[in-house]
């Protein structure tokens, strides 16, 4: 793989939110940029987003990942959702400066996700091509239910949802016929016996690693063909 450059930024979200911290992977052959925000319980140092960003990077693919509010000052409680979807905003408004003429994406780990399609909901992100979900949460574990993604019809962006089999926070039989609704350019991508996080079921003869490997490879081929 060629030479990969990490850059910290810092991103001005509102008055009352003030900065965040963001961190730029480059690789030196990038073909695409993706604004990938993180869950409710870790930053964009968890090693979910570490190991995402690496093998994006190895696919060509530079990431702009950042941190929430709450979480930029170690607080547990998630922000509102309008400081969220605002951190989203900024967020991409930021990385559309640094993409240069790269084509630009966005989306997120689980809330990360979530908060990104809500805030295309309401306004469209400019210059964004795609959203991209790693593990989008439909809904609450062990309520079922689907009014979480009442907002994706309000996209007219191409969508790419990847979600593990088990996962708690979308049950199958909601998810699949909400995609099929949403329309052609919408896509789902199920990773066979992963969780919410893609971690495999040592009897399904796949690692956590590969299965990361393929979400990572479906996400690089669908930004590159776009």
């Amino acid at each position: 793989m060629k030479a990969v450059t990490a850059k910290d930024v810092q991103i001005a979200v509102n008055a009352k939110a003030g900065m965040v911290s963001a961190l730029l992977v480059k690789p030196a052959n990038a073909k695409a940029l993706l604004v990938i925000a993180h869950g409710a319980g870790a930053g964009m140092r968890h090693r979910f987003m570490e190991d995402t960003a690496a093998k994006l990077a190895a696919h060509g693919i530079a990431t702009l990942r950042y941190q929430f509010p709450y979480m930029e000052k170690r607080i547990k409680r998630p922000d509102s959702e309008s400081t969220l979807t605002d951190t989203v905003r900024a967020a991409v408004a930021t990385a559309k400066k640094l993409a240069g003429d790269l084509p630009l994406f966005a989306g997120g780990k689980s809330m990360g996700g979530r908060m990104t399609s809500l805030a295309a909901a309401k306004q469209p992100l400019d210059g964004v091509r795609g959203l991209i979900y790693f593990g989008f949460p439909l809904h609450a574990a062990g309520n079922p239910g689907a009014e979480r993604g009442n907002h994706l019809s309000e996209i007219e962006l191409p969508m790419l949802f990847l979600q593990g089999s088990r996962d708690a926070l979308a049950d199958l039989k909601l998810l699949k016929p909400l995609c099929k609704k949403l329309g052609e350019n919408v896509e789902l991508l199920v990773i066979a016996g992963g969780d919410h996080s893609f971690h495999m079921r040592k009897s399904s003869g796949k690692s956590d690693e590969q299965a990361l490997s393929d979400v990572v490879e479906k996400a690089a081929q669908w930004m590159l063909g776009k």
